[in-house]
């Protein structure tokens, strides 16, 4: 890492340790963390232990859950640390440490948000080829690829961020290690690491978006031309929930990056990025499990278990 300032340490300054509430976001953070954490943990019990949920779509589900769960853990617990103990600092390696599993979970979100809308897309607009295409061996791959070709990539990305010089401040107002914070202090390297970070949104974030909305919208038009209002019904609650999730993950990570510089910039991409990091891996789980009777039927077996 080519770095010019004189100390090993840099300073998280989040606009939430500057608030007078900061009981309060303390209090909100860890509820929101904790809660987002229990349901999501749920989820992954209930379709491991479950033969019933045993299909692609409960299988990409869990997969979702399991990195809401990283994904918030990477991020909460930490900022809760600042704001309880006041210690702001935090080493190079610990910087890129974070920053490396924030790329790391945030493009396995993007790769597997686009794979479930094509799940959908399959079951809806293709029913008698789903079984023969997402085969369970073919399910497992996809998600094995899912995860190793996210890894590379964020090891890519993180060692090309580790070649940034730092020398104008070592304070990152933001609420984690992420490009934007990272962007704001360097003052070196930049050109390639900022061509990599745009080739990065491109493919891996609106290509897998563009191919989602491609799927809901043969999904829609094939649900359109169902004539009974309560097969419509039926077929639409199969994939609403998905693109709820879809479109919330994309509408708050989208906001962090087209948010436009003003004095309020800082304060408005913290706002986003808690949202998308912490908010939404909560909401996720109790979108789909409370428009889900299957997931909500495992629930109730599980419990009447035990």
């Amino acid at each position: 890492m080519g770095n010019e300032t004189s100390t090993e340490n840099l300073q998280i300054v989040p606009f939430l340790s500057k608030s007078e509430n900061t009981p309060f976001i303390f209090a909100s953070l860890l509820a929101i963390y904790i809660v987002g954490l229990i349901i999501n943990m749920v989820i992954i019990t209930v379709i491991c232990t479950d033969h019933r949920l045993h299909n692609p779509m409960y299988l990409f589900l869990c997969n979702l859950s399991i990195i809401d769960v990283c994904f918030s853990t990477v991020i909460v617990p930490k900022a809760i640390h600042m704001l309880i103990t006041g210690n702001n600092k935090v080493s190079f390696t610990q910087c890129f440490t974070q920053f490396f599993f924030y790329v790391l979970f945030g493009t396995t979100e993007d790769t597997l948000l686009f794979t479930m809308a094509y799940d959908r897309y399959l079951a809806i607009c293709r029913p008698l080829h789903y079984h023969q295409v997402l085969s369970r061996r073919t399910c497992l791959g996809i998600i094995a690829g899912i995860w190793s070709s996210a890894c590379m990539n964020s090891l890519l990305v993180t060692t090309q961020a580790s070649k940034l010089t730092f020398c104008s401040s070592i304070k990152i107002h933001h609420l984690f290690c992420d490009f934007k914070a990272l962007f704001k202090i360097s003052c070196g390297g930049l050109e390639n690491f900022f061509n990599l970070v745009y080739f990065e949104i491109l493919i891996l974030g609106v290509c897998p978006f563009l191919f989602s909305l491609i799927s809901y919208v043969k999904i829609i038009t094939i649900i359109l031309n169902i004539k009974s209002q309560v097969g419509r019904r039926k077929v639409f609650s199969t994939c609403s929930s998905h693109l709820t999730v879809l479109l919330l993950y994309y509408t708050t990570a989208s906001s962090v990056i087209l948010a436009p510089t003003s004095k309020y910039s800082d304060t408005l991409e913290q706002s986003c990025s808690v949202l998308y990091t912490t908010v939404t891996p909560m909401l996720n789980p109790l979108i789909y499990t409370l428009r889900n009777k299957e997931v909500t039927g495992a629930i109730q077996r599980l419990i009447k278990s035990k």
